[in-house]
């Protein structure tokens, strides 16, 4: 019997849990994303806060930055394996026995993993702008969250999109992990697929297949939102908008070049 016979005999018997797993899949690596980049643009927010003249408000600050930092240590110095156990089965030891919705802890797994990694993006991000950024929006009277949220944070936005979508199909292929505490993702119906039909091959070969179509069309999908976002390669640049002759026109190509 060839091996596609048996991707068929797989398929026609397993395909729809696995597109089920494909959808549970998708749904778990965008929310952990999504949740993922909020805690990493809220930590990395407040550990570039300016120290405080205040001793108590100083006191707090490093008490804050200590916790965010043994959270980033912790969370990128440990297998995503083992925090789906401790957190989902912690979480059961605390509580008599009882767990949380398998989905809800996968997206929650993932988002806590992930805001780990983002913290220190977003941080990156943000030390990389020029610092007269900061001190010019001082000089008007801007707090340090006025200025990150309307000067600051839309530029890492962009530069740290590159990151945060590696991130993102670095997620579609670890939420394999969560199927530890019973997540019923792609993985996990690959895995019931070979063990109920003796067919180990294709069932690992059709997730296989289906994992690197995922990652290959978000790749491609977020590379022409990364596109977009950079803009034209050739633009004009107004001196004045009543005198032609103030127009500067500049090709990013030549100018790279120089």
């Amino acid at each position: 019997m060839s091996i596609f016979s048996d991707i068929a005999i797989v398929w026609s018997k397993y395909g729809t849990q696995i597109l089920s797993g494909i959808g549970n899949t998708v749904l778990i690596s965008i929310a952990g994303t999504l949740i993922g980049l909020l805690i990493g643009l809220f930590n990395g927010v407040i550990r570039t806060v300016p120290t405080p003249k205040n001793p108590v408000s100083r006191a707090f600050l490093t008490v804050v930055n200590w916790i965010i930092n043994a959270y980033v240590e912790v969370f990128r110095g440990t297998p995503m394996m083992v925090q789906a156990m401790i957190i989902y089965w912690g979480y059961a030891y605390m509580n008599g026995g009882s767990t949380l919705p398998l989905i809800p802890s996968g997206i929650a797994i993932v988002s806590i993993n992930t805001g780990a990694y983002i913290t220190e993006i977003v941080r990156g991000g943000i030390i990389s702008i020029d610092r007269g950024q900061f001190e010019g929006a001082m000089s008007i009277g801007m707090s340090h969250f006025k200025t990150m949220i309307h000067i600051i944070i839309p530029q890492v936005m962009r530069n740290i999109l590159p990151s945060v979508s590696n991130e993102f199909v670095v997620n579609i292929k670890d939420t394999s992990v969560l199927n530890v505490i019973g997540v019923t993702e792609l993985y996990f119906y690959a895995a019931s697929a070979a063990k109920n039909s003796y067919k180990l091959f294709a069932s690992y070969l059709i997730a296989c297949a289906i994992y690197f179509c995922l990652t290959f069309t978000v790749t491609r999908v977020l590379r022409l939102i990364e596109k977009k976002i950079e803009g034209k390669a050739n633009y004009t640049v107004f001196g004045s908008q009543s005198d032609s002759v103030s127009e500067i026109h500049i090709n990013e190509e030549e100018t790279a070049n120089v």
